[in-house]
């Protein structure tokens, strides 16, 4: 009667690791055959299955693909929607037109005023090539400020003749 009760004991403990093994465990394998009392000669008794380590590639694979899409993400990152591909804008140049009648003084003053980033260096150069070749490059803008400064320029009082070309040409 008592031997009796120990296999039936050492039964209980061997279904109780095979049950929560893969719990505590998770590479734990479980042969398909339980080996009971009189299979193994050498102990006598009930024998205990032993182990079998596998390495189940399809988890890792998945693991892996997992760690590499976290990576790929940045929640930092502004998600783009579309690709949009910006041109630069025509770039026209402001060209002052030389004439004889102008009062140098004058006209280096309205350039400076009107006119971004020139100073007045740059402004007597602009005035002087103006003279001699009868026109002369005050810099290059987008369209719409280059209309802006040509439009201000003949404003002035006494008018500043000038025009605007596109760069390219």
């Amino acid at each position: 009667m008592m031997m009796k009760r120990v296999i039936f004991l050492l039964l209980s403990i061997v279904q109780l690791t095979v049950a929560f093994a893969p719990i505590i465990n998770p590479n734990f394998a479980v042969r398909s055959s339980c080996l009971f009392a009189g299979e193994n000669e050498s102990e006598g008794g009930a024998a205990i299955a032993k182990p079998q380590v596998k390495t189940n590639q399809k988890v890792e694979t998945v693991q892996k693909s997992k760690q590499e899409q976290k990576k790929k993400e940045r929640v930092y990152d502004p998600i783009s929607r579309r690709d949009e591909e910006f041109m630069e804008a025509p770039m026209y140049k402001l060209m002052l037109l030389g004439d004889e009648s102008y009062d140098a003084v004058h006209v280096m003053e309205r350039m400076c005023a009107i006119v971004d980033d020139m100073d007045e260096d740059q402004a007597t150069t602009v005035i002087q090539q103006a003279k001699s070749s009868g026109e002369a490059m005050c810099g290059k803008y987008p369209f719409e400020k280059a209309e802006l400064f040509k439009e201000q320029l003949i404003r002035s009082d006494p008018m500043i003749y000038s025009e605007i070309k596109e760069e390219n040409k």
